[in-house]
């Protein structure tokens, strides 16, 4: 039997080779994520104070804030220090913890998202009848179940991938540990563990894709009953903004994670892999709530609480007036 040097540890390739690149990519990933931090952490925030905005949709989308802030800080800081440092060297046990966060976070951000394509069929198949089904309990089951079977997945699809063992070339050609790569450098012959995972991801990937499809059936089937096109226009605009996000995230997971493993990866590889990382924690925001009129409105009730708010010498009221003079005279003067 041949001598095979089994491997202890792996590199991330990343985008490239050039020293003064990887700072450069290592900077603008860490721009994106403060970007992608400030705006879920603002969602976050408004969602637990405005009493408003209690409600069944908004505190759906305070948990998939929380898991785009969870997904997007696992592979990007790390990414961002080792561009700097030029160190790209993983332990497989801290590969392993990539793979598991980021399975769970990711596999629990898509049933989150099926249960809001059902609170969506809800409010507009059945409105009369909302408070009743979409009861405070019924949404902290869903939500609870969504964590505990996306960090379930995680469990088993990690132990899968992990139970084979790895030897020949430790370089992993993406800035985060990815399974098609992982099972490129595999010398295990038997991958039945592995191969199961990904048919029970595959399973509940479709499950939730046929939830989603049906949801939306209904409410398109109720949508086009409306007579008039303001009606329409904004029963549409509160269910195509999610049917793009479960769409786009859907599809660039299943580039990443089911795709067969090729000998040399190409560049779009790559670029999925980003689109999957920072694409969806994003543009959720945008899409679902900072460019929502409720959560407009309860950013300036928040606004105008701290500004009314006074400390010991110079009151909030001060520094907001001030800072409202100064951009008055700064777009005066043209600056």
């Amino acid at each position: 039997m041949p001598n095979v040097t089994e491997i202890t540890g792996f590199i991330l390739k990343g985008f490239s080779d050039i020293k003064d690149i990887q700072t450069l990519c290592g900077i603008f990933f860490l721009v994106i994520y403060m970007a992608i931090l400030i705006s879920n952490l603002i969602i976050i925030t408004l969602t637990t104070l405005d009493m408003q905005l209690q409600t069944p949709m908004y505190f759906f989308l305070k948990n998939l804030s929380l898991l785009d802030v969870f997904f997007v800080s696992v592979p990007i800081p790390n990414f961002f220090v080792s561009s700097l440092t030029h160190n790209s060297s993983i332990s497989i046990i801290g590969c392993s913890l990539q793979v598991f966060l980021m399975t769970s976070f990711s596999s629990g951000e898509v049933f989150v998202l099926t249960a809001m394509s059902y609170d969506r069929y809800v409010a507009i198949c059945s409105p009369l009848h909302y408070d009743a089904i979409m009861s405070s309990g019924t949404c902290v089951l869903m939500v609870g179940v969504s964590w505990a079977t996306g960090v379930l997945f995680g469990a088993i699809y990690t132990a899968g991938t992990f139970s084979m063992s790895f030897c020949g070339s430790n370089v992993i050609p993406q800035f985060f540990c990815d399974v098609p790569s992982l099972l490129r450098i595999s010398c295990s012959k038997m991958l039945l563990v592995i191969y199961t995972s990904l048919g029970i991801g595959v399973c509940l990937g479709i499950s939730c894709f046929l939830c989603v499809m049906i949801s939306y059936f209904h409410i398109l089937s109720e949508v086009l009953k409306i007579p008039t096109n303001k009606g329409q226009s904004k029963a549409f605009a509160t269910f195509i903004p999610h049917l793009t996000v479960f769409t786009v995230f859907i599809v660039t997971a299943c580039f990443v994670f089911l795709k067969a493993p090729s000998g040399v990866p190409s560049i779009t590889d790559r670029l999925f892999s980003m689109f999957y990382t920072v694409l969806p924690p994003a543009i959720n925001p945008l899409i679902y709530s900072l460019r929502n009129n409720d959560v407009k409105c309860a950013f300036r009730r928040l606004h105008q609480n701290l500004c009314s708010r006074s400390p010991l010498h110079l009151t909030s009221q001060s520094i907001c007036q001030w800072y409202s003079t100064s951009q008055v005279i700064r777009k005066f003067c043209n600056f």
